[in-house]
């Protein structure tokens, strides 16, 4: 193996190791998209990296999107997104500027994702090194209410509902539980902010993968642009608060629970 083989060869392999945790929540005042913005690849090898963009902004349009997994990937579907995408479907190039949906836009950046990998499996057929990557892609166009897709590797997608109002991409599984418990799709936007917040909380407490900062945006319904553009700090005092109360409220909460009967009444011994 080449030098630069070598090189590129644990380039990939250090990305199969970056973990994210990136958050969609759709509620009837609005859109709320959260990304973190730690890459890990080893111990020894932590930075930051924007893993929240926004891809299109002009009158009456907004299209943002949040990724996870192999960087390589997801650089080279965004560059392609803004290029130009060839669709199958209709043997044309195009693009977000023009698309005429955020369903069209999440077809686009599905196109972009699945040739992005595709030609990146071509190069690096390694079994150990990972190309997995995925995007939440949000928005509104002409003031229609803001959709929310979850788009996988092979450029399928999924939508979110009103019945499940959140989506998740990385290290979902320590904030799955908050949003379970406190997501409706009746929630303000900025109970949903904070619960957003909480969940990230609950992940990085788990995970020091996941890190601070932590990227924010929000469009309300009926308004194709963007509300909020805010990034929150290692020192944001607020997510700080947020950190020691839900600690707090969960150690009391534990301690006014009763201790389960059975615990000091173990079992008499049985012939």
């Amino acid at each position: 193996m080449s030098d630069t083989d070598a090189s590129q060869h644990n380039q990939f392999s250090a990305e199969a190791s970056a973990m994210t945790y990136c958050i969609g929540i759709l509620v009837r005042e609005g859109l709320v998209m959260m990304a973190d913005t730690r890459t890990n690849a080893g111990v020894d090898n932590i930075s930051t990296y924007r893993k929240l963009r926004v891809l299109e902004s002009g009158p009456g349009r907004v299209i943002v999107a949040c990724s996870a997994g192999s960087l390589s990937v997801t650089q080279s579907a965004l560059s392609r997104v803004e290029l130009g995408v060839l669709m199958p479907d209709t043997g044309k190039m195009e693009m977000l500027a023009t698309a005429p949906t955020v369903f069209r836009s999440a077809q686009i950046v599905g196109q972009a994702l699945s040739d992005a990998k595709a030609s990146i499996d071509a190069v690096v057929k390694d079994d150990n090194v990972r190309t997995d990557a995925s995007l939440l892609l949000a928005g509104s166009i002409d003031g229609r209410r803001p959709r929310l897709f979850l788009i996988y590797g092979a450029g399928n997608f999924i939508e979110c509902q009103a019945d499940t109002p959140f989506l998740q991409i990385g290290e979902l599984k320590y904030g799955k539980p908050v949003l379970d418990r406190m997501i409706n799709y009746e929630t303000p936007m900025a109970e949903a902010i904070k619960v957003g917040l909480i969940s990230f909380s609950s992940t990085m407490r788990s995970n020091l993968a996941v890190g601070l900062p932590i990227d924010l945006v929000t469009i309300r319904s009926g308004v194709s642009s963007l509300e909020l553009l805010h990034r929150i700090e290692a020192d944001d005092t607020y997510y700080h608060e947020i950190n020691d109360r839900w600690s707090n409220a969960l150690r009391a909460a534990a301690a006014a629970i009763p201790l389960p009967q059975y615990a000091s009444q173990p079992d008499r011994a049985r012939d």
